[in-house]
């Protein structure tokens, strides 16, 4: 076997404008020069991912004018990514390849180093690299020409220039301490690597991954637009910030480089994991995930070759990174990340019967403990409050498995954010449970459930879309949270506080409607 290619870390090339990152950019300037039904063009390549032609005519990445593929191509190519699936990790894997050979058959045609060549990885959890790299903010050459194609406009998140930004204040690593890949779902985990699914463009739960970081960093860089908006007021998204619209910026395959990391480290790293179990740490062995959603009779995965010919790909080729042809410099998950299994997840949280058991595993059975009498429109830039009304019998089960009154591992405890709609995918919030309102700064960061970031949440919004306008949902696990409420006695009550903070003011236009909260529980 040939030489393993590696990414390297696009912060740790030596230099701004290494070579691994300059020839990125040269070849991304040649598939941009074709147009938009040509397989191997750049906007082609984007529209595999997602395509809104009215976005990228507005931006002028497109011509109004300009033929989109034919129908053929479209049926066979368009629109394919996974999301909110279990496919999420190996169809962008396979990406990944595709557009990373094409970018290498271009980088021969130049005459440059196309044999050794790899896309390179941007890993913000990185020290110091939590900043867009150097390469992509400026609209000019390293001689100071322009027309730079690694430089886009639409990138208006926080994460979008070049400040740094405290990217542990939104998002984190802690679905790489899940040794489950795909969750049971249904209000409880999803896993790793997210719910079984069909082919899914659009719509329904996210896995513990591709929540976060994955949506949440999405949304970080690709933001709002300050001034613009639709015909119907709605605010229009950067680049990054929405599926239909994000593999158009170039720094997006370099996020996809590190999510891809981050399933490979999570398969391997650190090697031996503590009280692992054979089946933890493992992708799925079904046939229904290992040959994809064609198995059922559903759209295949396959992308366009330099050639413009077909490569039909399956999550079974997916699996093994050397077999694929290339490796990563650091398997390391950030600077400060070292992988906790679950067991010692959950002695952090501080459940008592967590030494009892081994690694917690997913379990099949759930119970819903409360939901919400009715939706949730956010607007504004405050604070929206509501409350979720508990069973009591449901509710004294999970304490005494908190109090390590029951036979197994203790139970798990998750929040979902059903059905959310509207129309504007750059919306990130932090969400609050059990949470006084005039609580300090320690009490609410202790009270913090997480991150939601709306990647997506236009089109699963679309009521002629593929899931009838469902929208999207958020699942958040909030043991740590609700035994923390249960030690202090004050988890004994009817309704639990649940507050949503938004990053940045939401307008009114946006449409942003969660449909109903509810709490879960998982039990073994």
């Amino acid at each position: 076997m040939s030489q393993l290619r590696t990414r390297q870390n696009v912060y740790k090339l030596g230099s701004a404008w290494a070579d691994p990152i300059l020839w990125y950019a040269r070849g991304v300037q040649k598939l941009k020069e074709r147009p938009l039904a040509d397989r191997t063009s750049w906007t082609f390549y984007g529209g595999i991912h997602g395509i809104f032609r009215a976005l990228w005519d507005f931006y002028g990445i497109t011509d109004p004018n300009e033929p989109g593929p034919s129908q053929a191509d479209t049926d066979t190519f368009i629109d394919q990514c996974q999301h909110q699936s279990f496919f999420f990790l190996p169809w962008h894997r396979g990406y990944l390849m595709a557009i990373e050979t094409l970018i290498r058959s271009e980088i021969e045609a130049l005459g440059g180093p196309h044999e050794s060549w790899a896309l390179p990885y941007w890993n913000y959890f990185g020290d110091g690299q939590n900043a867009l790299p150097p390469e992509f903010r400026s609209p000019d050459w390293p001689d100071g020409t322009g027309d730079n194609p690694l430089f886009v406009e639409q990138r208006w998140g926080p994460m979008g220039g070049a400040q740094p930004f405290d990217i542990g204040s939104r998002t984190n690593l802690d679905p790489m301490g899940d040794p489950v890949f795909t969750g049971p779902g249904g209000g409880v985990s999803t896993g790793f690597g997210g719910p079984a699914t069909g082919f899914n463009w659009q719509g329904g739960s996210s896995g513990g991954l591709e929540m976060n970081p994955h949506n949440i960093v999405h949304g970080l860089v690709g933001g709002g637009s300050p001034t613009d908006t639709f015909s119907d007021g709605s605010p229009l998204p950067g680049l990054m910030s929405t599926p239909t619209a994000a593999a158009l910026d170039p720094i997006f395959y370099l996020h996809h480089c590190n999510i891809d990391r981050l399933w490979q480290s999570w398969n391997v790293f650190p090697a031996g994991k503590p009280s692992a179990a054979p089946t933890d740490w493992q992708n799925p062995n079904n046939l229904d995930w290992l040959q994809g959603p064609a198995r059922s009779g559903e759209r295949r995965f396959v992308m366009p070759k330099p050639d413009g010919s077909e490569w039909v790909y399956t999550p079974t080729e997916m699996q093994k990174i050397d077999a694929l042809g290339y490796e990563y410099d650091d398997l390391t998950p950030g600077a400060a990340v070292q992988g906790m299994d679950m067991a010692a997840r959950r002695a952090v949280l501080g459940i008592a019967a967590a030494a009892r058991g081994g690694p917690a595993v997913a379990a099949s059975s759930s119970e819903m403990m409360g939901a919400s009498d009715k939706g949730l429109a956010l607007s504004g830039s405050g604070a929206t409050r509501t409350t979720v009304r508990t069973d009591a019998a449901v509710r004294g089960r999970v304490s005494n498995s908190l109090a390590g009154r029951a036979a197994t591992a203790p139970d798990r405890v998750f929040l979902n954010l059903e059905n959310i709609t509207g129309l504007y995918d750059a919306v990130i919030f932090e969400v609050y449970v059990g949470l006084a309102a005039d609580a300090d700064d320690a009490t609410r960061q202790a009270h913090l459930a997480g991150n939601v970031s709306l990647f997506g949440v236009r089109q699963a919004s679309d009521m002629a879309g593929r899931h009838s306008g469902g929208g999207i949902n958020a699942t958040l696990e909030i043991t740590g949270i609700v035994d923390k409420l249960h030690l202090a006695g004050n988890f004994n009550v009817d309704e639990l506080s649940v507050e949503i903070v938004p990053m940045d003011e939401i307008p009114e236009a946006a449409q942003i409607r969660i449909g109903r909260i509810s709490l879960y529980r998982q039990f073994e």
